[in-house]
């Protein structure tokens, strides 16, 4: 039995590895020659994800995982197939089928009879059956439930931690019939180990959801709900800045009560999952006022960062040189897809400023293949805004931003003490 996981990246090649792992044989595909010579030499393309290095090369060691670019052809040889290729959303916050689109008609081309297609891309309610569906009986020329299966089987991991989470969360499947259904529980069952939890209603496993559009609706209020969560947040700590109340020890407080979690506020809007999903539920419900509503608070907030230093008059900045600190959308992952220190970058500059950029995970050349200046901790600066909860962040003192008369700490993690004589302004403390 051969599975072709299509799209090695932060969440494709990790899962790639883990069925690997388990003796199945695995095709990867990519459409990146680089990434493809990368995994089959054994190395990880990306750094940050525990446990991947290491398990990639025993996986290509014993043959068990090999990286191709042909699509149609590896599929040909599979009998799964999973699809893990990204779907973005436009200017005009449509979702952008392109890539996905491609990577659909390449499967169907080479797909065989008996075959079981997975999708775990994000993707807005209907996609699977509306969208993917067809492409793959017309270009195929065979029919799903008969001559081939499909389902929808939403990614729930975190990058850094996806081997922990694929055992700590229920693997999630809605079939187009239920045939499909049967067949994807068998294959995640056969490839997945998952974690007792007492907390769950029903043993942790691989979770029946009825239907695509039910699993593909599950990830996006997952991750609708966290979005609207921060967008409260936030809204409290602007409230708390106003009347000069450290938002911290409120939050804390308000979630020692069980019913309660409340996510901490931030400057920082990026992710694959949090800035985009919700838009993609917007997609198939556009009267839902909340998801709106927060979209547009959290994504005021690298703005309302840069007019926290001095203003948001024309030219208040006047030429002053501006650290943004972290390119990265989060601590100890080299990417910067909705990162905030893009809106960031802009605001300084549409504000007469000078952004340069920091990260411990990218070179200054790294920094100018982005469009950005980097910054290297010693050099002087004017200001400094933490847009990264990076480790390196918290041992922050006075001499690595000389010259800075003020801090935004848009993550709660620099030492206020180390940084003396700079002012350190943290979001809900005034």
């Amino acid at each position: 039995m051969t599975t072709c996981v299509v799209a090695l990246g932060k969440i494709g090649l990790p899962l790639a590895v883990q069925i690997a792992s388990t003796g199945e044989h695995v095709l990867g595909v990519d459409i990146n020659q680089k990434v493809v010579d990368l995994v089959n030499a054994g190395i990880e393309p990306f750094p940050g994800e525990e446990g991947l290095s290491e398990r990639l090369k025993s996986v290509i060691s014993e043959g068990l995982l090999e990286a191709t670019t042909e699509t149609s052809k590896a599929v040909s040889k599979a009998s799964q197939v999973v699809i893990v290729v990204p779907v973005i959303v436009d200017e005009e916050a449509n979702p952008d089928f392109k890539a996905i689109d491609a990577a659909t008609n390449d499967v169907a081309k080479g797909l065989t009879k008996g075959c079981l297609v997975n999708y775990e891309t994000t993707l807005p309610i209907g996609t699977t059956r509306q969208r993917f569906l067809p492409m793959l009986e017309s270009e195929s020329g065979l029919v799903c439930g008969s001559d081939f299966f499909l389902c929808y089987s939403p990614e729930r991991v975190y990058s850094g931690r996806i081997f922990s989470d694929l055992k700590r969360y229920p693997k999630l499947v809605g079939g187009i019939d239920n045939e499909s259904s049967k067949r994807a529980i068998s294959f995640y069952s056969a490839v997945l180990d998952f974690d007792e939890r007492d907390d769950l209603e029903r043993p942790n496993g691989v979770w029946d959801l009825g239907s695509s559009e039910a699993a593909e609706m599950t990830k996006l209020v997952e991750t609708t709900y966290r979005n609207v969560n921060i967008a409260l947040a936030n809204e409290f700590a602007m409230h708390a800045e106003e009347l000069g109340i450290d938002i911290g020890p409120v939050i804390e407080a308000s979630n020692s009560q069980p019913f309660s979690h409340i996510h901490y506020p931030g400057i920082a809007v990026g992710g694959h999952c949090i800035p985009v999903y919700p838009k993609f539920y917007l997609s198939t419900d556009i009267e839902a006022s909340l998801p709106s509503s927060s979209i547009l608070v959290n994504e005021s907030m690298p703005k309302r960062a840069v007019h926290s230093l001095y203003g948001s008059e024309d030219n208040a900045l006047d030429g002053k040189k501006i650290a943004i600190l972290g390119a990265a959308y989060r601590n100890g992952v080299k990417e910067t897809a909705f990162s905030g220190v893009f809106p960031l970058v802009e605001e300084v500059t549409n504000l007469g400023g000078v952004a340069v950029v920091h990260d411990p995970l990218y070179t200054n050349d790294e920094l100018a293949e982005l469009g950005l200046i980097g910054f290297q901790l010693g050099e002087q600066c004017d200001a400094a805004i933490v847009q990264t909860d990076h480790t390196i962040y918290a041992e922050l003192s006075s001499s690595d931003l000389p010259g800075a008369e003020i801090i935004f700490d848009g993550r709660r993690i620099v030492d206020a003490e180390k940084l003396f004589p700079i002012r350190v302004q943290v979001l809900g403390i005034g």
